[in-house]
């Protein structure tokens, strides 16, 4: 399976947990939002069933209480409590005399189906001003009401604000509408669902006045709960990019495992490649301690002896001793685990060449070779294992000295250059032998390849891998003029500062 089929996995993955949850969150709303709308539809009838029934109230109450011709003004102490009642009148049975002429012609109509029902009866309905008139006959007068029906609508009370509740409500009657509000304005940027709306009708509990309310909340996209949505979609992506880290950790971590046996395996089938280096590496520390000790030795053995100068030579040979050790010690690790086979530490670089070359001192008056060190000044340390930039110098400085065996002893010379460039150290050694050979030149750092009829071939591959484990670098750079021999530069980090 190619990666970006896996990837389209984990993303479907993530869709559809993102999908469901996102759906859940929104039928929770939406659920919540219908429970509110079905409260308030519930609310909104009971308070207006309530006042309905108080206007059949108010004409019992004015059946039993008004004579049978009321003074003028003697109906304001009742607009005072009932502002939505506007006018009211009475009709004596006995007389005959008509309703007043202002009112509506359906007043005798409503006034019998009164005395037949035995309740109060709706003349007339005009929804469209919201003016309602009621009719009670009775014995020995008949009383009438007219009403508002928008001073009808308890303000205080009332569970749906017209500024900001997006529910339509309105009083039908047959074909008539009163229009108690429009609903808020749907927000601006948010489509608006005509088709997905929630409606309740109900008829009013009054028996003179069956109007029917009806509520409808039409729903747009600003009632989803859109940051929960998100906010799921987000931690749903989360959750699945740890998991899907977790489960990559876990396969690495098994590659891993599986790369460190195969590796042991490969550094075991190495092993005689890492013995034939080895006796390399050994037999240069080796032969200076058979040759310190044969002159400690002689130098005994003279009448008198030379105790200083078999002292010094024993010294040496101790050096070269622990040297060795070292390098047993360093090839031991990197068979056993290549993590823990440097040492790094803070490193001297010119004190390292000093070293090197103070070792090879023997050699270099042997072979008649003139040596110049060219060091920066202020040199940084650097961050090296001292032990195999001892050993890469080395392998260095020998090459170089058996390059040049050919040229004339006054042609022989070695510059090792110390500088500070860029990012790291830079320790370059130059002889002024022939060079290396064009066809050389591409397989220089494979193992057993060499130039010269007694080499091993493992020296630079050796010293390569010295340097790569502790994160230094060694090529073999142009020469500065044509003719002036090899130059192989070592590139070792700078030391890190101390917290």
């Amino acid at each position: 399976m190619n990666w970006w089929q896996r990837a389209a996995w984990w993303v479907l993955a993530w869709a559809v947990a993102a999908g469901c949850g996102a759906a859940w969150l929104a039928h929770e709303r939406l659920r919540a939002l219908r429970e509110v709308f079905d409260t308030d539809a519930r609310i909104a009838h009971r308070l207006l069933s309530q006042r309905m029934v108080q206007h059949d109230a108010i004409l019992d109450t004015l059946a039993l209480l008004q004579p049978r011709q009321p003074a003028q003004d003697s109906w304001k102490p009742l607009q005072r409590l009932y502002p939505q009642v506007l006018d009211a009148a009475s009709r004596d049975a006995a007389t005959g005399k008509a309703w007043p002429a202002h009112w509506p012609p359906g007043m005798a109509e409503a006034e019998r189906r009164s005395q037949a029902s035995g309740h109060a009866e709706l003349a007339l309905a005009a929804l469209a001003p919201g003016r309602l008139f009621l009719v009670q006959a009775g014995v020995p007068a008949s009383h009438a009401l007219a009403l508002d029906l928008r001073a009808t609508i308890p303000a205080d009370e009332w569970p749906l604000p017209p500024a900001t509740s997006p529910v339509r409500a309105w009083l039908a009657l047959g074909s008539q509408v009163f229009v108690i509000q429009e609903g808020a304005a749907p927000q601006p940027g948010w489509p608006r669902w005509s088709r997905w709306s929630w409606q309740a009708g109900k008829t009013l509990a009054s028996p003179s006045q069956p109007l029917v309310l009806h509520l409808r909340q039409t729903l747009d996209a600003s009632v989803l709960p859109w940051g929960a949505m998100l906010g799921w979609a987000l931690g749903s992506a989360l959750l699945l990019a740890a998991l899907r880290t977790l489960l990559r950790q876990r396969v690495a971590r098994r590659r891993a495992e599986q790369l460190l046996q195969l590796g042991q395996v490969a550094r075991l089938n190495t092993l005689g490649e890492l013995a034939a280096g080895m006796a390399h590496e050994l037999n240069q520390p080796l032969t200076a301690v058979l040759s310190s000790s044969q002159a400690a030795r002689r130098l005994l053995a003279e009448e008198p002896p030379e105790l200083d100068a078999a002292r010094q030579a024993m010294t040496q040979a101790a050096e070269q001793a622990k040297r060795a050790a070292s390098v047993v010690g360093r090839l031991r690790r990197l068979v056993e685990r290549p993590g823990l086979a440097p040492q790094e530490q803070a490193l001297d670089t010119a004190q390292a060449v000093a070293e090197a070359l103070h070792l090879l001192e023997p050699e270099l008056r042997r072979r008649q070779v003139q040596v110049q060190v060219q060091a920066a000044a202020d040199l940084p340390a650097a961050q090296a294992d001292p032990v195999a930039v001892q050993q890469i110098l080395h392998n260095l400085l020998i090459n170089a000295l058996q390059a040049m065996d050919d040229q004339p002893p006054a042609q022989r010379h070695l510059l090792v250059a110390l500088a500070h460039g860029g990012a790291g150290l830079r320790i370059a050694v130059q002889d002024s032998g022939p060079g290396v050979a064009p066809e050389m030149r591409q397989r220089l750092f494979t193992p057993f390849a060499t130039g010269r009829a007694q080499g091993l071939g493992l020296g630079l591959t050796l010293s390569q891998s010295l340097a790569e484990s502790m994160g230094a670098s060694l090529a073999l750079e142009p020469s500065p003029a044509p003719g002036s021999g090899a130059c192989f530069a070592l590139r070792l980090p700078l030391a890190q500062p101390a917290p």
